[in-house]
């Protein structure tokens, strides 16, 4: 089986998606713009070939790589890079050369946040009342039938990235001279706890694997007020949120594919759907889930791709978290003093790349233990500031 991995070499935790598809017998064929002499020896290892091409985002360079891999090798039969970034391009392609997958006619149904709050209705679930507000009028109009607090963000976008939170008729005002009303979508505030559903589906829509994550606060917030962020994937996830998730499987046809979908939990125990991401949720939560349940997603989504199942052992033995520290801020304690006192439960550290930090911070630490108690005190002491 040909296997076509774009940038396969960032994010550096998901190289390890092609060293399971080699382990697992796939031809694993990278296209990226990275001088193949800077590639880490793991990767090169495990590309049967590498193809560079000058420029990412131009598609006909795609093509062209794509192109000479299917004459050298044979005819292409999956495609991905588990990346936000390049879904639309990796439609094309799988499109231009007939792959199996998501094509350009699913594009609007997930990355499109107007568009999936119609699926999220189909599906049964609660959704936050939201509108494309196409100028000053459209917005004024919006806010006046559901009230402040609003939140306005693109319609199509990534995370917390220019997004606002606004209190009231300054905000709005300062908001409509600065940002691109028709690229957004205006939704009502919601006043919950951002929950995730996220796993992987086989080639029958079959979720093998899942889990949840609970957050710190919103990235939003994070983002917006550049503060510090925590994490955990937790032991059990709630049996509303699994069928809530298991509707979203179905309803946005999920196969072959991993996916992270976002809710929001009310006071009153009830859940909002927010978000569907057909990826795997960001940073290095894939490897949070290696930790905490003794696995490697990497070789189980590559035996996946390879025979179209997986079985993945659901026992859950610990928490595991994700804690993120940024360099604007000093820290009361250091890595050293901190894998000194914490080395029992530390499983792995390493500073995180800018395109990632406004939202996890510079420097992560992932932290495992049974006990919540113990890593919320660890959580303390990492974030303890001077």
């Amino acid at each position: 089986m040909n296997v076509v991995f774009l940038s396969p070499h960032f994010p550096p935790n998901f190289q390890r998606f092609c060293v399971g598809l080699r382990e697992a017998g796939a031809n694993a064929l990278g296209i990226a713009d990275e001088p193949p002499e800077k590639l880490r020896p793991e990767l090169g290892a495990a590309l049967t070939e590498y193809y560079r091409v000058s420029d990412m985002t131009r598609y006909d360079d795609l093509v062209r790589g794509l192109g000479y891999l299917t004459y050298k090798h044979g005819k292409i039969d999956r495609l991905d890079s588990m990346n936000e970034h390049w879904l639309e391009a990796e439609a094309r392609l799988r499109e231009d050369f007939n792959i199996p997958g998501l094509r350009p006619a699913d594009m609007p149904r997930i990355k499109r946040k107007s568009e999936m709050k119609r699926v999220f209705e189909r599906a049964g679930l609660r959704v936050a009342r939201g509108r494309i507000c196409r100028d000053a009028a459209a917005t004024h109009a919006f806010v006046n039938e559901v009230g402040f607090p609003v939140v306005a963000k693109p319609d199509i976008g990534v995370g917390a990235a220019r997004t606002y939170k606004i209190h009231d008729t300054r905000e709005l005002e300062a908001y409509l001279a600065s940002a691109s009303p028709p690229d957004y979508i205006v939704e009502e505030f919601v006043d919950g706890t951002i929950v995730t559903y996220d796993g992987l589906a086989d080639r029958s829509g079959r979720v093998v694997f899942d889990a949840s994550l609970r957050y710190s606060r919103g990235v939003m917030e994070v983002v917006n007020e550049d503060t510090d962020i925590w994490y955990h994937v937790v032991r059990e996830i709630p049996a509303d949120l699994q069928a809530a998730g298991g509707a979203l499987v179905d309803a946005f046809e999920v196969r072959e594919r991993f996916f992270h979908f976002e809710f929001f939990r009310l006071a009153d125990g009830g859940l909002v759907a927010l978000e569907v991401n057909v990826r795997p949720p960001g940073g290095l939560t894939v490897d949070m889930w290696n930790y905490q349940s003794d696995i490697d997603m990497y070789r189980e989504w590559a035996r996946l791709i390879m025979t179209g199942r997986a079985e993945v052992p659901a026992a859950r033995p610990t928490f595991c978290a994700y804690i993120g520290r940024k360099s604007r801020y000093r820290y009361v304690h250091g890595v050293d003093e901190i894998l000194a006192r914490f080395g029992g439960l530390v499983r792995h550290h390493s500073p995180i790349d800018d395109i990632f930090s406004a939202a996890i911070g510079n420097y992560g630490f992932i932290l495992r233990s049974p006990d919540y108690t113990e890593l919320e005190q660890a959580v303390a002491v990492i974030h303890a500031r001077s």
